[in-house]
C-alpha cells in the first residue's frame, strides 16, 4: 500500500499533535522521566521554539496526517559549526517504514545549508529503535555531552561530521 508522504516545516497548528506524539512515544519506551522533553514545557510550543535563527523543525505527514517530526537547533555552548539534532519522534502507526531516516536526511541537508559542519544528538538507551538508526546514519559515540540542552535525562551522546 502506497502512502502520500510529505515533509514540511512546522506550523503552529502542529503543536498539540506533535506534543502528544512525543509524550506518548516516551511513555511507550519507558523514558518519560525527569530531565527529558516529556517534562519540558517547550514541547507544547515547538513552532515557537524553532523560530530561533539557525533552527528548523520538520513535520512528516502520511496521507495528510501528522505522523512525527525532527529538527535541528543551535543549542547553547555547542562547539562552533555544530547544531543539535533534536526531537525525532514518530507515531507508533508509522514506525519501521524508513520515515526516521527521511527526517534525519532532511535535517542533515538543512544543517549543511545553514552552514553547520557537525551535528550532535542526545538520547537514552530506552529509545531502542532510535539508537541503531543513529549508528546506521553514521553517528559515533561521544564520552560526554556537548553544549547545554538542559536534558539531563539523556546519557547517550553522539556526533557526526556533515559532508557535502
Amino acid at each position: 500500500m502506497n502512502s502520500d508522504i510529505t515533509i514540511r516545516k512546522i506550523e503552529p497548528a502542529d503543536n498539540p499533535v506533535l506534543a502528544k506524539i512525543i509524550r506518548t512515544s516516551l511513555m511507550e519506551f519507558g523514558a518519560a522521566k525527569p530531565g527529558t522533553v516529556y517534562f519540558d514545557t517547550t514541547t507544547d510550543h515547538l513552532s515557537d521554539v524553532f523560530t530561533q535563527k539557525g533552527s528548523c523543525y520538520f513535520v512528516i505527514t502520511v496521507d495528510a496526517v501528522v505522523a512525527g517530526g525532527a529538527g535541528i537547533y543551535p543549542t547553547a555552548n555547542l562547539p562552533d559549526g555544530t547544531c543539535e539534532f533534536v526531537k525525532l519522534y514518530l507515531s507508533e502507526k508509522v514506525r519501521g517504514r524508513g520515515l526516521g531516516k527521511l527526517l534525519m536526511q532532511q535535517c542533515e541537508a538543512t544543517a549543511l545549508e545553514y552552514g553547520y559542519k557537525n551535528i550532535y544528538l542526545e538520547t537514552m538507551p530506552e529509545l531502542k529503535i532510535a539508537v541503531p538508526l543513529y549508528e546506521k546514519m553514521g553517528y559515533h559515540y561521544l564520552k560526554e555531552p556537548l553544549g547545554n540542552s538542559g536534558h539531563t535525562g539523556c546519557d547517550i551522546w553522539m556526533g557526526k561530521e556533515l559532508s557535502v
